[in-house]
C-alpha cells in the first residue's frame, strides 16, 4: 500500500515520532526541555504559512478558502486559549500547554492520506477514516487524548480494587511503601480514612475530599538542600523536626528529578499505622518555611503546611498513597496514532447513538 498526500500532510507525519519521542521522556523524566519543541513550533509555522499562501492565491472556490480560514480561526482561537487556561490553573505541565498549542498551529484542518495498491493506482479508502462535521483537526486530537487519558484512572481503581483499597481515591492514588516515595514521581496524598461518606454536607464533603498533598519533586529538593536522605529523616524524625538542626549552609535544592535509578518501586499494601503521638511544638517545624523562603522560585507549588503534613507522614507510616498523575504527553500520543488513522473516536460513537 502507499500513502498519497499533499507536500504538508506528507511533512505532518514528522510529528508521530516526535511525539513518540517525547511521551519517553515524559514518562522518564517528567521533564521535556523547552528547546525540544523549537524544531517542531518552527515547522508547524511554516507549513501554516505554505498552506495560507496556497489557498489564497490558488485555484480554490471562495467556500473552501473561507472553511480554511474559519477553521484555522477555531483552532488557533478555541485550543491556544483553552490550553493556556488548564495551565493557569494547574491542569497542564508546562510541555502538555506547549504540545498543544502547536499542534493548533499544526492541525488547523484534517490531513488526507489516499491509500493506492501498489502497482494498480486505483485509490482504495483514505485515513484519518472518521471526520467531523467541523473539520478542524486538532480538536479530534483533544478529543482522542482525553478519552486514551480516561482510560488510565479506570485502570489504577480496578488494580486497587483487587488489592482491596476502596474509596474515592482508588481512580487516583495507589499504596507504595513510604520509603520508596523518592524513587517515585507523582504527589502524596492523604485520605481521612477507607469508610464511606457519612456526611454529605458541603462542609463534610469538603472535608472528605481536602486530600492533603506533596508533590514528591519537591520532597527530594526539600532532602537534598538538607543534605539528608529519607531514610535518615524516617529513623530519626524527632531530630529532623525541629528547626535548630537546619544546615548552617544549606545545598542547591535542584529541580527534584530522580538522579538514580533507584529499581523499580513495589507497591504495597495493609493497614495504615496510627498517626504518631504529639511531637514539640516548634515555631516552623522541619525547617519548612526557612526552605520554601531560601529556594529561588517555588517547589511545585509547594506550601509549609503541606510539606510538614507530607514529611509527618512520611516519617510515621508504612504505607503511603500516591498519586502518580497521568504523564499526558503519553495520552496525547496515542491520541494522535488514533487521529491520523481511525479519525474522531467521540465523534464516531455520537454518530452511532444519533447525536452526531
Amino acid at each position: 500500500m502507499l500513502a498519497i498526500a499533499s507536500g504538508p500532510d506528507l511533512l505532518r507525519l514528522l510529528v508521530i515520532p516526535f511525539f513518540g519521542y517525547v511521551a519517553w521522556r515524559d514518562i522518564e523524566t517528567r521533564r521535556v526541555p523547552n528547546r525540544t519543541w523549537i524544531p517542531l513550533a518552527l515547522l508547524a509555522v511554516v507549513l501554516l504559512v505554505w498552506e495560507l499562501y496556497a489557498v489564497t492565491t490558488g485555484d480554490v472556490a471562495a467556500f473552501r478558502q473561507r472553511q480554511f480560514y474559519i477553521r484555522v480561526a477555531i483552532s488557533l482561537g478555541f485550543i491556544v486559549p483553552i490550553t493556556y487556561l488548564f495551565w493557569l490553573i494547574g491542569g497542564f505541565g508546562g510541555a502538555d500547554a506547549k504540545a498543544f498549542f502547536i499542534i493548533a498551529v499544526l492541525f488547523p484542518t484534517y490531513p488526507e492520506y489516499a491509500l493506492a495498491e501498489l502497482g494498480v493506482g486505483g485509490a482504495l479508502a483514505s485515513l484519518p477514516v472518521v471526520e467531523t462535521a467541523i473539520g478542524v483537526f486538532s480538536l479530534t486530537i483533544l478529543s482522542n487524548t482525553v478519552l486514551a487519558g480516561a482510560a488510565y484512572p479506570l485502570v489504577l481503581a480496578g488494580k486497587n480494587a483487587v488489592t482491596g483499597y476502596v474509596s474515592p481515591g482508588m481512580f487516583v492514588a495507589k499504596p507504595i511503601r513510604a520509603e520508596q516515595a523518592i524513587e517515585e514521581y507523582g504527589t502524596l496524598l492523604e485520605f481521612p480514612d477507607r469508610r464511606l461518606i457519612d456526611d454529605l454536607s458541603p462542609s463534610g464533603l469538603r472535608s472528605y475530599f481536602d486530600w492533603r498533598r506533596l508533590d514528591l519533586d519537591a520532597l527530594r529538593m526539600y532532602l537534598q538542600w538538607r543534605d539528608l536522605t529519607l531514610a535518615e529523616l524516617r529513623e530519626n524524625p524527632d531530630r529532623y523536626r525541629d528547626p535548630a538542626t537546619l544546615p548552617d549552609e544549606p545545598n542547591h535544592p535542584g529541580d527534584g528529578m530522580i538522579e538514580t535509578d533507584g529499581g523499580e518501586p513495589t507497591d504495597a499494601n495493609g493497614s495504615v499505622p496510627e498517626p504518631a503521638e504529639d511531637q514539640p511544638a516548634y515555631d516552623d517545624p522541619w525547617g519548612a518555611e526557612a526552605f520554601l523562603d531560601d529556594i529561588e522560585g517555588s517547589a511545585y507549588g509547594t506550601t509549609p503546611e503541606g510539606l510538614r503534613e507530607g514529611l509527618d507522614t512520611l516519617s510515621s507510616e508504612e504505607v503511603v498513597w500516591l498519586s502518580p498523575g497521568i504523564p499526558f504527553l503519553v495520552p496525547l500520543f496515542f491520541g494522535l496514532v488514533i487521529s491520523f488513522t481511525y479519525g474522531d473516536m467521540l465523534f464516531a460513537v455520537l454518530g452511532a447513538i444519533g447525536f452526531a
